[in-house]
């Protein structure tokens, strides 16, 4: 059966203060206004230039703490007001914070969570992204569902690896060598494509939606070339380690065939199609002819990217999923846990955080939904999610229960009015208590 994955926008998670009044000590009117300035300056130094027009926009810097934001520019519908500069409110608990663009009062925001500690590059490097994905919702260049479970196979990951790699020598080499290294990419990607046809214009979307944005940040934030470069391996080097590729691979996938793009003066404003494959339209720009049959040719070119120590790199993967495998099945089947149910769920993760148990759901290590019953947040626990999208458990471990909260070890429940966390043995489900 098909899984379909929702990809979310690449978020940080905080931990849960208490004190909802005093917010983040750096961040005040001034800041939020200095940091809108430091984003205009990076989006009109590009001008257009990579997609056509000036992505700068609307952008509301939000406190994690006490959900205070700061924009830079009025709602439609009047929720914020203009307060030292900066237009300001507090976001609506039904809202996540994230990195993406968000609806609020009308208007298209750029969102910007702030993080706990100031960091400029981060701040500045989050808001670009998120107005690009205003720059993508506007020229109706998203699509945010698809299915690239396939990507965990063994097959899959061992080709995508080898894809990497090769792309890894292209970004690295001389523009002599980078054609035949870019080939060889190109024919890991046919290869693993012939394999998993039904998953093509699903890659290409994800690529597309995620891979663009992480280019976009990076190039536009870049103060030179090396940075531009080092910045796009350091991602890569991070997603290759993930366990598990369905949410995390297109962030830098796309990215790598943009760089390529972009080193050949690609027009950018060209993309016109959610699903645009950008690595068939870098193989037309470096003018790459392939075999008719990429899996005839893929294994003998396999031996130049030491494919044994990838097979034996696999190897070790596979062994620690299995061993960690075991023990979420043990935790979530064997021990007593907490159920909750979902109606309308919003989610936020990191998308190199998270474990696909292919007969269970999905493990994450740092977490934030919202939902009518309340807000989960996790920060270093661990959460299974159903596949459906319809339930999570959480380990019942040495809990506190204090009225609407309830407290584990790397996780905190919020319970609103109106629902209950009801004793059904050692386990306890949170749902809506029944009207008679």
């Amino acid at each position: 059966m098909k899984k379909w994955i929702i990809i979310f926008p690449l978020v940080l998670f905080f931990g849960c203060n208490n004190n909802k009044e005093e917010g983040l000590s750096y961040l005040n009117p001034e800041v939020a206004k200095d940091y809108f300035a430091a984003v205009e300056n990076i989006c009109n130094a590009d001008s257009g230039r990579l997609w056509g027009e000036n992505i700068y926009g609307p952008i509301m810097l939000v406190d994690v703490v006490n959900r205070t934001i700061y924009a830079n520019a009025p709602d439609k519908n009047g929720l914020l007001k203009l307060k030292e500069g900066v237009y300001t409110g507090t976001l609506l608990k039904e809202k996540s914070i994230i990195v993406n663009n968000v609806e609020y009062g009308g208007t298209l925001y750029a969102m910007v969570p702030m993080p706990m500690k100031e960091d400029h590059y981060r701040i500045v490097s989050w808001a670009v992204h998120s107005l690009y994905h205003c720059f993508q919702e506007r020229n109706n260049l998203r699509r945010d569902i698809f299915n690239v479970s396939h990507l965990n196979d063994n097959n899959s990951r061992l080709l995508l690896k080898l894809e990497w790699k090769a792309l890894e020598k292209a970004i690295n080499t001389d523009s002599l060598s980078r054609k035949n290294y870019i080939r060889d990419a190109l024919i890991f990607r046919g290869a693993r494509r012939e394999l998993y046809p039904y998953g093509i214009k699903d890659e290409n979307t994800f690529e597309c939606m995620e891979g663009l944005a992480t280019f976009t940040y990076i190039k536009l934030c870049a103060s030179n070339e090396q940075e531009y470069k080092d910045r796009i391996l350091e991602f890569y080097k991070k997603i290759y380690k993930s366990y598990s590729y369905t949410a995390s691979y297109g962030f830098i996938h796309g990215a790598l065939y943009a760089f390529l793009l972009d080193a050949r003066d690609y027009d950018f404003s060209s993309i016109k199609k959610a699903d645009f494959d950008l690595a068939s339209e870098t193989g037309k720009i470096y003018e790459i002819s392939l075999p008719d049959y990429c899996r005839d040719v893929a294994g003998s070119i396999a031996l130049a990217y030491n494919i044994s120590d990838l097979q034996n790199e696999e190897l070790e993967m596979q062994r620690q999923i299995r061993s960690k495998t075991k023990k979420i099945a043990s935790d979530f089947t064997e021990k007593p846990t907490i159920k909750i149910f979902l109606e309308s769920p919003n989610f936020c993760f990191e998308p190199e955080d998270i474990f696909s148990l292919d007969t269970i759901g999905t493990i994450y290590h740092k977490l934030r939904v919202s939902d009518n019953w309340g807000k989960l947040s996790v920060d270093g626990g661990t959460a299974l999610i159903s596949f459906d999208l319809k339930t999570i458990w959480l380990k019942k471990e040495d809990i506190t229960n204090d009225r609407n909260h309830i407290y584990g070890e790397g996780w905190h429940i919020t319970i609103n009015e109106g629902w209950k966390a009801t004793e059904e043995g050692e386990n306890i489900s949170i749902s809506r208590p029944v009207v008679n």
